[in-house]
């Protein structure tokens, strides 16, 4: 008894935590992990940025950061952002807290955007103002392994589009 009770203990300390076990990594955000390229029209010009996606925080989080190519006068990104991307296991519902360059938003709501996936479909809605929202959906293709990203403004329920824009995985490399 005390050899078995000994067994159960080391196989215990030497196995990842328990709460690794019970909730693994969300597999709808587990297709974004990688490096990609954004290619497409972004606010009426075309763009191309490098995007990677990671684990982090014990996979509790993906963090994207997005660096576009076009550089400043001073030789910086034109666009950079850190976003934190979780979902909920409880609700289901995703949220992503974005942060980039373009304002400084002081962690204010309209920097975090909630959505519920709907198929390989995660649309976060960010609410600015009563009247003000954006929206950006990411559309995972499974057999091209690409993402779509869709951005939309939305004033005063008058929705138009920001950008459609495509990742496709930088280099050979294939999941």
């Amino acid at each position: 008894m005390r050899n078995a009770i000994i067994v159960v203990i080391a196989a215990l300390l030497a196995g990842p935590p328990l709460r690794a076990q019970i909730s693994p990594a969300d597999p709808l955000l587990d297709h974004l992990i990688g490096h990609w390229v954004l290619r497409g029209p972004m606010a009426g010009k075309p763009v191309v940025h490098d995007v990677t996606f990671r684990w982090v925080l014990n996979s509790e989080y993906v963090e994207m950061h997005e660096v576009s190519r076009e550089l400043t006068g001073t030789g910086k990104p034109a666009y950079e952002a850190i976003v934190y991307m979780g979902r909920d296991p409880h609700t289901r519902e995703y949220s992503a807290l974005w942060l980039d360059n373009t304002a400084y938003g002081a962690f204010k709501p309209a920097g975090v955007g909630r959505g519920i996936a709907a198929a390989d479909s995660i649309p976060f809605v960010f609410i600015y103002s009563p009247a003000s929202r954006f929206h950006t959906t990411f559309v995972y293709n499974r057999t091209s392994d690409t993402w779509a990203w869709h951005m939309d403004s939305d004033d005063a329920g008058r929705r138009s589009s920001f950008a459609r824009v495509t990742l496709t995985r930088s280099g050979s490399q294939k999941r």
